[in-house]
């Protein structure tokens, strides 16, 4: 095909792949439920001039493009579509400056967020964004999906981290957004606008990220309740006191099990716990325990079994890699399907009853961890992937979930985003008003529909 050898010719023969038994890793990310096409190719740019020719050759040829990063997304959103081109940017995984006195970084797409949080170490500074596939997850899909991870509650989402974007339009044109100021309200701001948009305004290149002072080693607390009703009221009575910890985690007996069966350890949570919470505080030893003793007296007053801090480091990040090998652990049942709902804090007890009940109902095992510090939840569930019922049920139950917590008064997405799989659910919660504005945004950056067709919403 002709816009092949043009692909071909601008980025290198090696830099475009056609052959099916290699694309076909590129069809699609985490997410078992959404639909994906067989791409036309697959190209890896290794700079903006690159990108630039790849969007104008398939402006020119009518071909859509799905961006792409590393493929740990859990929507669907960067699924090809047929026919389409996939962008991946991987390849472009320069940290280009690290600027300490001014506390920013400049860096491409495919960064791997691990990679940029140890070299901004190096000179005493945080980037607080750490998703759970923070080890492999590229910064391009962290800006595309707003990404968040356990450091939330004190520190926000991707988007609180960002400064300005280089994006790619659907004209080939590159536009520069925000500024490395600390301050800076001239115009809209566009920055915002792309972060979170699924790839389907533009494709980012470059961003400036704000960076933080390096936290201290941090302490940690562990309290296991016997049920999720006083875990929830523990939650509520952090919050209501104004205590703002760096993590606060919770995890349900579901999930308490499935780790310690696949770690082969004990929490010490004890055969009654119902609900587990990890907090931690990094604003230094002295200061983080007078912060978890207060926690620790909420913890307890709420009805904590038992209650343990400590400010050893190596007790600490044992207790996250049990909270992190959650989605793991679980394979140890069959496939799971993670959901991503985020509800007031005060109702998070009432997430975990109701998918209590849809587990009954449906018949498969439900597992709830999440963001306790802002009512972030992933109830995942445990289904046979060679079981066409079993599949069905699952899918059944993810939907249900996404309704339970929008009944809430919650988001049927706190941090993986729309894709291809809640298209639905988003008209659902922002109304007919909010997807026309939607659309009419999509229409005037991307007027013939070439960035990632279909994900979020139709046109």
């Amino acid at each position: 095909m002709a816009l092949v050898e043009e692909l071909r010719a601008a980025l290198g023969p090696n830099a475009v792949l056609t052959d099916t038994d290699v694309t076909s890793a590129y069809q699609r990310d985490m997410m078992p439920l959404a639909p994906f096409g067989t791409p036309l190719a697959v190209v890896l740019p290794t700079g903006t001039e690159q990108v630039q020719a790849v969007v104008r050759a398939c402006a020119a040829a009518g071909v859509p493009i799905v961006p792409r990063g590393a493929g740990s997304g859990l929507s669907g959103a960067a699924n090809a579509v047929d026919g389409c081109v996939v962008l991946v940017t991987t390849k472009m995984n320069a940290i280009v400056e690290i600027d300490a006195d001014n506390r920013l970084a400049v860096v491409e797409p495919g960064v791997v967020n691990l990679d940029l949080r140890g070299a901004v170490e190096k000179n005493g500074l945080f980037y607080p964004p750490d998703p759970s596939s923070y080890d492999w997850c590229t910064i391009g899909g962290n800006l595309s999906t707003n990404a968040g991870g356990l450091c939330c509650v004190k520190y926000g989402v991707t988007t609180d981290s960002v400064l300005g974007l280089e994006v790619v339009l659907a004209d080939g044109e590159l536009l520069k957004t925000g500024r490395r100021t600390v301050k800076g309200v001239a115009g809209y701001d566009l920055t915002k606008l792309f972060i979170g948009s699924e790839g389907t305004l533009g494709v980012i290149t470059r961003a400036t990220l704000a960076l933080r002072p390096l936290p201290q080693a941090p302490v940690t607390l562990v309290a296991a309740f016997t049920s999720t009703e006083a875990a929830g009221a523990a939650v509520s009575a952090v919050v209501r006191e104004g205590l703002v910890p760096s993590l606060m985690e919770i995890m349900d007996r579901t999930s308490i099990e499935a780790v310690e069966l696949y770690l082969k350890t004990e929490l010490g949570a004890g055969p009654g716990c119902a609900a587990l919470l990890i907090c931690q505080s990094d604003t230094g030893v002295e200061t983080g325990m007078r912060e978890l003793a207060v926690i620790e007296e909420l913890c307890r007053n709420a009805g904590a079994e038992l209650v343990y801090a400590t400010e050893d480091v190596s007790e600490g990040r044992d207790l996250l890699t049990a909270r992190r090998a959650v989605l793991t652990a679980l394979e140890v049942y069959g496939a799971w399907l993670t959901d991503d709902v985020c509800v007031p804090r005060t109702r998070i007890a009432e997430l975990i009853a109701g998918c209590e009940r849809v587990s009954a109902e449906v018949g498969l095992r439900i597992a709830v961890v999440g963001h306790a510090g802002d009512g972030n939840m992933h109830p995942t569930i445990v289904y046979d992937p060679a079981s066409e019922d079993e599949f069905a049920r699952a899918r059944k139950a993810f939907d249900d979930i996404l309704a339970i917590g929008l009944g809430l008064g919650g988001t049927v997405t706190g941090e993986h985003g729309i894709g291809k799989i809640k298209r639905e659910w988003l008209e659902r919660e922002i109304g007919p008003v909010g997807l026309r504005v939607h659309r009419e945004i999509k229409r005037a950056l991307d007027p013939g529909n070439l960035f990632n067709p279909g994900s979020m919403f139709s046109l």
